[in-house]
């Protein structure tokens, strides 16, 4: 770490290692290096003079970059990829002749581009499956937990606390199935060329059509993928990027607003994300138990969302067969995009497997809502009761207009209930037990038990022992 350079707080503080090293330096290089490889491993086998020779010292120095003499290359070239083309060349004399032969730039930058995306994006889906999962398991134990619902903010007929987070987990499962698709569809690039013509390849292989198809292919599954990009220009089609963008902006969404629901639930101390020994909540306040897990998804995951134009933007730009001011945009996006998402993620299972509620608070605010909420179930008993409907109905108007300029006004407590049982036409009513909260969750419980069983197990079922877990940084 140098203290007097600005390091990116995505890698310093927030993502995890795994992240963090998949978009590396050494990695992004390496997998160059490997595509060379292939290529080269490739072209011998449809008949291509290379030597086993010359492909032994080009694996031999995958891994053994030296990046010092590739930035002495980049400065007096001024191309990152003939940098690297003739540091690979200086540790591999023998293999120098035939090191990206016939192969453009985004031959390495493209194809190593997709693999590192596929890996990220595995990464990114082992994460969503265990925050549904830890998830999950909050639901079914807090299934029946009656609480006040809400809409637009304000309060609304009661669901219960499993009920409420079975909202997040199905965000989650909606992002699941694209992500799924989004990886499922990733191909290679593979060897297309410098305009997507396969004018070089065609070339090398004396007009021989079918060795250039069969190149492609061999490359493509080097790099473990079954297909490659139908047509391309010079690079694949950044459409894929705008895709990959929108999937992971999605996912921060989601997140956003689970947390969001966190924050405010800790507000009416309802629920509280995990809060360690020694945290500190406020340098000032020293009583505050601040949700700051949430708040940092909330920072985190509006960042991703605002770098989702930019995918769309580069697509929409592209003339003709490429150009090149896509270049530094994806260097900033792509990997950025990836290292927050997986920093949301980190923290949303965190907060997932640790989430606090406080029943009793639940319970004590929905009952200072309940009442008016109970009034047209009291209305119908008090009519099956012998009494006039709306002789019944006005009464309730007027005593909840008054109960509600007592809560207001005076900051008193609810007594809506007890003005009615002072109320002889609702004499012959059990009010107390037209207050039992489990009356006005409706079907809940059982939503989130059919939730669980029909949407959340085969997820789980498909990922057995999936559970990615990573320390929360700071």
């Amino acid at each position: 770490m140098s203290e007097d350079r600005y390091e990116n707080p995505l890698t310093a503080r927030y993502a995890s290692d795994e992240m963090a090293q998949l978009w590396s330096a050494q990695r992004k290089f390496s997998t160059w290096r490997q595509m060379w490889v292939a290529l080269a491993e490739s072209q011998q086998a449809l008949g291509l003079d290379i030597s086993d020779t010359q492909l032994a010292e080009l694996r031999s120095q995958v891994d053994q970059i030296d990046f010092d003499v590739a930035g002495q290359y980049e400065r007096k070239l001024r191309h990152d990829v003939m940098a690297h083309v003739h540091a690979y060349a200086d540790a591999c004399p023998t293999a120098r002749p035939i090191i990206h032969l016939g192969a453009t730039s985004c031959f390495v930058t493209d194809n190593t581009d997709l693999i590192l995306l596929r890996e990220a994006l595995g990464l990114i889906e082992s994460r969503l499956v265990s925050v549904i999962g830890r998830l999950a398991e909050f639901a079914d134990k807090y299934k029946d937990q009656a609480c006040l619902g809400f809409t637009h903010l304000q309060p609304a007929q009661p669901t219960t606390t499993g009920k409420r987070a079975c909202l997040w987990i199905y965000d989650l499962v909606l992002d699941l199935e694209e992500l799924q698709h989004r990886l499922r569809s990733l191909k290679a690039r593979s060897c297309k060329g410098t305009t997507g013509t396969q004018a070089s390849f065609l070339t090398l292989f004396g007009g021989d059509h079918e060795k250039v198809r069969q190149l492609e292919q061999l490359v493509a599954e080097k790099m473990g993928f079954a297909d490659t990009y139908a047509v391309t220009g010079q690079t694949y089609s950044r459409k894929i990027d705008a895709q990959l963008l929108d999937t992971l902006s999605g996912i921060s969404q989601s997140a956003h607003k689970a947390a969001t629901d966190i924050r405010i639930l800790a507000s009416r101390k309802e629920l509280e994300e995990p809060f360690e020994k020694d945290q500190v909540g406020s340098s000032a306040m020293a009583y505050k138990r601040n949700p700051m897990r949430s708040e940092r998804i909330c920072s985190l995951a509006r960042f991703v969302m605002s770098l989702q134009s930019s995918g769309g933007q580069t697509l929409a730009t592209q003339w003709m067969e490429r150009t090149l001011d896509d270049s530094a945009n994806r260097r900033l996006v792509l990997p950025q995009s990836f290292l927050a998402v997986d920093a949301v993620l980190v923290l949303y299972q965190n907060i997932a497997a640790g989430l606090v509620p406080y029943p009793a608070v639940m319970e004590m605010n929905l009952k200072n809502e309940l009442p008016f909420m109970a009034t047209e179930n009291i209305l119908m008993e008090a009519v099956a009761a012998g009494g006039d409907r709306q002789q019944l109905h006005e009464r309730i108007r007027q005593h909840s207009q008054e109960a509600a300029a007592v809560v207001k006004q005076e900051g008193r407590p609810n007594d809506l209930l007890q003005r009615l049982a002072d109320d002889e036409l609702f004499a012959g009513v059990d009010l107390a037990g037209l207050m039992e909260a489990s009356q006005f969750v409706g079907r809940a419980p059982q939503q989130v038990q059919q939730f669980l069983d029909e949407v959340v197990n085969p997820i789980r079922q498909q990922y057995p022992q999936q559970e990615t877990v990573a320390e929360v940084n700071v």
